[in-house]
């Protein structure tokens, strides 16, 4: 284990992030900003951000729920559909309401009931975006009933994804919130327009955290985590250095009735201690030097931002996660509730 008590890093960015709407979006968020200076925004509200003015309201709630003082930007994504208008994703991403566009498969996940059925639904829209560099954020598994869903990013990958980058090798991709041994190894054997997300979840549980002494439902998300070589592979690529994997945290709160009930929903709230969570995993992997790279310098690179000239800097006192949180009258288990972890992020 490192000896150092203080870390100092540039401002991390999260490249992965829901934020909700409404009185929860006003519980949640001040814990994004006070780690990170930026944030890419899902776009799968009800109904779900699909034109440059919803882009643009949506933004405009969000900025307007920061606690004052606050120096946060969002990063607005546009939700694909089957009937997406390649003209009016351009328009969007050319004026700067659109940083990415975001590909749900119909059925996924979370609020992706209207996501698209089939990428060849698509492709005029996925021509114009590789045409003008904008990048596709992929929420990568199949839906199809027949496929295990420990077996759906792996599949997602054969059927969907390399044919994809094949016929689009110019297309700029983000394989969000990766899980599996076969992601690493697609991503890292791909051209420098594809990267990836790694969520702190994925870095700390295996399947067993789901199902091990009874359904722990705070622990369900999706991508689902899967075994203790997957896991494996992820940490040894989030601290590895490559520029290719890059902060992304997919917090995604939900209120502790919806997450204990007869169908819970997926989504782990990450957001309150995110940057301790995260060096937890280097530090345990001996790599903390490569934490500044993984959460502020490989995301900014990748879509060709500036880094952070602000820092932050985590102390090894320790933090103290609690049972439940309070988002402005939701209550909200967060990842890790009831756990120490052994930094903190300083005032």
């Amino acid at each position: 284990m490192s000896e150092v008590e203080t870390l100092t890093i540039r401002r991390p960015d999260d490249w992965h992030l829901h934020v909700r709407d409404g009185e929860i979006l006003q519980g949640v968020l001040a814990y994004t900003a006070r780690q990170f200076g930026r944030a890419i925004i899902m776009p799968n509200l009800s109904p779900p951000i699909t034109s440059a003015a919803d882009a643009l309201a949506y933004r405009a709630r969000i900025i307007g729920a920061l606690p004052a003082g606050a120096d946060f930007t969002p990063l607005m994504t546009c939700y694909l559909t089957d009937t997406s208008d390649p003209d009016e994703i351009a328009r969007g991403f050319e004026s700067g309401a659109f940083v990415a566009a975001k590909l749900y498969p119909a059925h996924a996940t979370t609020g992706s009931a209207h996501g698209v059925t089939d990428v060849a639904n698509i492709r005029g829209v996925l021509e114009r975006m590789a045409a003008i560099g904008m990048p596709l954020l992929v929420h990568g598994e199949v839906t199809d009933s027949h496929v295990d869903i420990f077996d759906r990013e792996a599949v997602f990958i054969e059927q969907t994804l390399a044919p994809l980058l094949r016929d689009l090798p110019t297309l700029k991709t983000v394989f969000e919130h990766i899980t599996t041994t076969q992601a690493v190894d697609f991503v890292t054997s791909s051209g420098p327009n594809v990267g990836a997300t790694i969520t702190p979840q994925h870095l700390h549980i295996n399947r067993n955290a789901m199902l091990v002494g009874g359904m722990q439902p705070h622990n369900f998300c999706l991508p689902v985590a899967k075994r203790e070589k997957h896991r494996l592979a992820l940490r040894k690529a989030a601290t590895s250095g490559s520029e290719k994997f890059f902060l992304g945290t997919d917090s995604a709160p939900h209120a502790r009735d919806a997450k204990e009930s007869a169908c819970g929903c997926a989504g782990i709230f990450n957001a309150p201690f995110a940057l301790e969570s995260y060096a937890a995993v280097f530090e345990e992997e001996g790599a903390l030097d490569q934490l500044e790279g993984f959460a502020s310098l490989h995301g900014p690179r990748f879509y060709g931002l500036p880094v952070s000239e602000q820092t932050v800097t985590l102390r090894r006192d320790g933090a103290d996660v609690p049972d439940v949180i309070d988002a402005n009258g939701t209550p909200i288990v967060p990842f890790h509730a009831g756990e120490r972890l052994a930094w903190r992020l300083a005032d």
